[in-house]
C-alpha cells in the first residue's frame, strides 16, 4: 500500500502596480510563497522575462529542489552504507532552452557535489550511491529530464587531506 503525503502552500502575486495586467509592461512579476510556520520565499520571474534579479525565480527553485532532494537521499544512503560524510556542497547547474514562440523546458540538470568522506576505500561505493539517490529522489522522479552527477570527493584520513576527482 502506498503512503500519500500532502503539501500545501500559497503563492501570492505582489506585483500589481495599480493597473493590474492592463499591459505587459505595467506589472511586476513579484510574488511570495507562503508556507505555514516557515519564512516566506520572495520570488519573481527571471530577469530575462522582466523579473527582479534580487528574488528567486521558479527555474532556480526547481534546480534547488532537485539538488537538495538528491543531497538528502544521498546522505541517508551513505549513513546506511557506513560511509561517513563530513561535508557536502553541490554547485548545481541547469540549462533551459527557450523556443522562438516563448515556450521552453529544461534540457539538462547537472549536480556537481564536492563531498568529503573519511575513507578513501569508500569512494567507489560513494560514487555508486549517486545513482541510487537519483532513483529515490522524489523530485528527480517527477521530472521528464535526466539528472547527471559529477561528484568530486575529498578524503580526510588521519589529519591528511587528499582530493580525488571521479
Amino acid at each position: 500500500m502506498s503512503t500519500l503525503h500532502n503539501y500545501k502552500l500559497s503563492t501570492k502575486w505582489t506585483g500589481n502596480q495599480g493597473t493590474g495586467t492592463s499591459n505587459y509592461k505595467d506589472f511586476e512579476r513579484s510574488y511570495n510563497i507562503q508556507i505555514e510556520n516557515k519564512a516566506d520565499i520572495f520570488g519573481s520571474s527571471d530577469p530575462e522575462f522582466r523579473g527582479d534579479k534580487t528574488k528567486h525565480n521558479p527555474e532556480e527553485l526547481l534546480l534547488a529542489s532537485v539538488s537538495s532532494c538528491h543531497m538528502l537521499w544521498y546522505l541517508h544512503l551513505c549513513a546506511e552504507s557506513k560511509i561517513i560524510v563530513t561535508d557536502y556542497v553541490d554547485n548545481a547547474t541547469a540549462i533551459l532552452e527557450e523556443t522562438e514562440d516563448g515556450n521552453g523546458k529544461f534540457s539538462s540538470i547537472t549536480l556537481s557535489p564536492t563531498i568529503t568522506i573519511t575513507e578513501k576505500a569508500m569512494i567507489e561505493k560513494a560514487t555508486e550511491l549517486h545513482k541510487k539517490a537519483n532513483e529515490f529522489c522524489f523530485v528527480a522522479n517527477s521530472l521528464n529530464i535526466k539528472v547527471d552527477h559529477q561528484p568530486i570527493f575529498n578524503i580526510i584520513e588521519v589529519n591528511e587531506v587528499e582530493k580525488t576527482i571521479v
